[in-house]
C-alpha cells in the first residue's frame, strides 16, 4: 500500500473524480454493483464527491434509482464532501430529501456514522 488508510469493515468508500453527467453515472453505477457482488456484507457505499463540480439530471436519477435499490436490499447509501452548487442542486430533488442525514462535510464524518451504525446493529 502507498498510504495507510482507514477502514469501516462493511463500507465500500468511492471517489468520483469528475463531474457526475450521463456518460459516467452509469459507470459508478455498474462499479458499486460490481463491488456488492464481491462482497455481500457491504451494509453502506459512500460516495466522495470533492472532485464533483457538476451533476447533471440523468446523473441525479441514477443516483436516485441507486438509492432505492440500495435501500430496498438494506444498504445505506451516503455522500460526503459535496461542492456547494452540486448541493444546492440536490437539495431540490427527492435523492436531496431522501438522504437527509445521510450527507457529510467529511469522510472521516461518514466512517464514523457507518461505524456507528454497524455497531448498533450487531
Amino acid at each position: 500500500l502507498r498510504h495507510k488508510v482507514e477502514t469501516v469493515p462493511g463500507l465500500l468508500a468511492l471517489r468520483v473524480d469528475e463531474s457526475l453527467f450521463f456518460a459516467n453515472a452509469v459507470v459508478v453505477e455498474d462499479r458499486i454493483g460490481e463491488q456488492l457482488q464481491l462482497d455481500p456484507g457491504l451494509h453502506h457505499v459512500l460516495l466522495i464527491c470533492s472532485a464533483v463540480n457538476q451533476i447533471d439530471a440523468t446523473a441525479l436519477e441514477v443516483l436516485t434509482e441507486l438509492e432505492r435499490s440500495l435501500a430496498a436490499r438494506g444498504i445505506v447509501f451516503l455522500l460526503a464532501e459535496v461542492k456547494g452548487p452540486v448541493m444546492d442542486r440536490l437539495r431540490t430533488t427527492d435523492l436531496g430529501r431522501r438522504l437527509e442525514g445521510r450527507v457529510f462535510l467529511s469522510v472521516h464524518e461518514a466512517f464514523l456514522f457507518a461505524r456507528r451504525r454497524h455497531a448498533q446493529a450487531s
